[in-house]
């Protein structure tokens, strides 16, 4: 039988007020509607579940039966409810699974805050991280397997993606604490003109690496690399070593890291400085606009 939201609502209300005609009026409808709709249940059930009291024409008792149903009713119109809470909370972005990407070297100042604050303003997203290269992320992006990815220079993707700004990162020398410029308040880019350098690969950090080759060009000299890394680690660990400097976002300053002294550089090639970017399809659902307008907010200039 059909155990509609409604006809739950009835029995609930005759149960709860033990009389038809009081029933009937917290309904807002008449008593006899009311007393079919309750005997069309038990028939449908095949138990009883009120007693009718003889003195009392419209007064009931909950049967044993009647009682364990009341209990299981409640518990049916509240499993209800909150699904269709739920559904509404995912169709306007308040709850559910939002897969993000991001490139190794935004993880440790952009990534920390955006899971802060989603999780104290969109307690009900959950976020799922995916790190990867910035032409993997836009594949992943664009095949539906991501939601959104956080690049550094969007300029190469195509065109079908969105792209919204939301940071601008400069680049600092990154130096071997014993190196004679370590102490320096601000150094110029040509001062490190003789300097061994450890470079990003082209392949996993190509954003990084191309901004460092043409700062380097701007300043008028081919930086001489020593060796290559295909991330963050490898890039800070030649430089701890005191075998390198390197160029790296300004970012990194705010985590200290032993044997490393991040300089900033004087200039204004615009190959300096580089744009942080939120990238996703076009046809982005609530969770991730609702990520977006987060972002926008908290996002640091």
């Amino acid at each position: 039988m059909d155990l509609s939201k409604r006809l739950l609502e009835q029995f609930l209300a005759v149960a709860e007020e033990k009389h038809f005609g009081r029933a009937a009026e917290s309904l807002s409808m008449s008593q006899p509607p009311l007393s079919q709709a309750i005997q069309r249940l038990e028939r449908g059930l095949g138990v009883t579940l009120l007693e009718r009291g003889p003195s009392s024409p419209r007064g009931v008792r909950l049967t044993p039966a009647g009682a364990a149903f009341a209990a299981e009713a409640r518990r049916l119109l509240d499993s209800q409810s909150a699904a269709i809470e739920r559904v509404r909370r995912v169709a306007h972005g308040l709850e559910g699974d939002v897969r993000v990407g991001y490139v190794s070297i935004l993880s440790h100042r952009h990534l920390p805050w955006l899971l802060r604050a989603t999780a104290e303003e969109l307690p009900g997203l959950r976020v799922h991280l995916h790190q990867d290269s910035t032409a993997t992320l836009a594949e992943m992006l664009s095949a539906g397997t991501l939601d959104l990815a956080f690049v550094r220079d969007p300029s190469p993707l195509s065109d079908d993606l969105a792209v919204r700004d939301f940071a601008v990162e400069r680049i600092v020398a990154a130096l071997p604490h014993e190196h004679r410029l370590a102490g320096s308040d601000a150094i110029a880019l040509t001062d490190l003109r003789d300097e061994d350098f450890v470079l990003p690969s082209g392949d996993a950090l190509p954003s990084l690496a191309q901004q460092a080759q043409l700062a380097c060009r701007d300043a008028g000299f081919t930086p001489r690399c020593r060796a290559g890394a295909d991330d963050l680690t490898g890039l800070l660990g030649y430089v701890a070593a005191g075998l390198c400097v390197s160029l790296l976002p300004e970012d990194l300053r705010d985590f200290p890291i032993p044997g490393i002294a991040f300089v900033p550089l004087r200039g204004s090639s615009p190959h300096l400085e580089t744009t942080i970017a939120a990238v996703h399809r076009p046809d982005a659902d609530a969770a991730v606009l609702r990520l977006l307008d987060l972002i926008q907010r908290h996002a640091r200039p």
